[in-house]
């Protein structure tokens, strides 16, 4: 297809606000609304008593606050190290002071998922609460910044897709094969944060909070599923882009850290639907 009939990118600066040298970029904005969208979120869960084991919430509203707290941490922290040791570990073990250097990019879900993982653990310990509920209330909030955060790396141009001649596809500016390319982005938006949103939603508000671990299993299979599909799609990092290849299909990392996620969140809707309702 030639270029003069693929897309135009939109030209949307990188920053959403900037006073002077100081800016805020749509990235990091991501974070921030998907943060305060999926803590909200949860406050208005936890105040819904009914919708939970024995009419119960696994913490007071007023919590979920400090449960943010926990998970912020965690999910930057973890993604960090997760992209450190995931996409490019000798990179940063020849120059470990660049893996301070957030603002240069390079976060990974996966590593983010067991930051928060951690951080939740952390919150249960210290408030009580239980922890499968207090995951299922987690997991309920997670897709809002999955959504936000593909839409922005689509603004950044960035983690683009495999190239393509297709109807949609898209010139990144910053790809230097300067190729039409699938908008893999918005493929992980539409299905990690839009659709597993809506999916968690409908199994939450109509009596899947009542069976722990059930909205968090959906969630953890449903984003396994969602990113090694996307993955098909999705341009590799450099030297990851057959990590191990079964039955002679290639997988990569981004497949390969997912397919456990499938198996871990199918385990624990079995074992969610087979306890007794509470």
């Amino acid at each position: 297809m030639p270029i003069e009939m693929v897309l135009p990118f939109p030209n949307i600066d990188p920053f959403a606000i900037q006073l002077g040298p100081i800016g805020i970029r749509w990235y990091a904005l991501a974070y921030i609304v998907g943060l305060i969208l999926g803590w909200r979120y949860v406050v208005m869960l936890t105040r819904r008593e009914r919708l939970w084991p024995n009419n119960t919430p696994p913490f007071a509203p007023d919590r979920a606050e400090t449960l943010l707290f926990f998970a912020t941490f965690g999910t930057i922290i973890g993604g960090r190290l997760g992209y450190v040791l995931f996409y490019n570990f000798q990179y940063y073990m020849a120059n470990p002071a660049d893996i301070l250097k957030t603002w240069e990019g390079g976060m990974s879900f996966h590593g983010g998922f067991l930051g928060v993982v951690v951080g939740a653990a952390l919150f249960c310990r210290l408030n009580p609460a239980p922890p499968l509920s207090t995951a299922d209330a987690v997991a309920c909030a997670a897709p809002f910044g999955l959504l936000f955060g593909r839409i922005a790396n689509f603004v950044n141009g960035e983690l683009w897709g495999k190239p393509w001649n297709g109807p949609w596809a898209f010139v990144f500016p910053a790809d230097p094969a300067q190729v039409p390319r699938h908008p893999s982005q918005l493929y992980e938006a539409g299905l990690e944060g839009l659709l597993l949103m809506i999916v968690l939603a409908v199994v939450a508000w109509n009596g899947g909070l009542k069976r722990p671990g059930l909205v968090a299993g959906v969630f953890i299979a449903g984003y396994g599923l969602s990113r090694a599909f996307v993955e098909f799609f999705r341009e590799a990092n450099p030297g990851l882009e057959c990590v191990v290849a079964p039955f002679g299909q290639c997988l990569q990392q981004g497949q390969l850290l997912s397919l456990p996620m499938v198996l871990v969140g199918g385990a624990m809707i079995v074992w969610a639907m087979r306890r007794r309702v509470a």
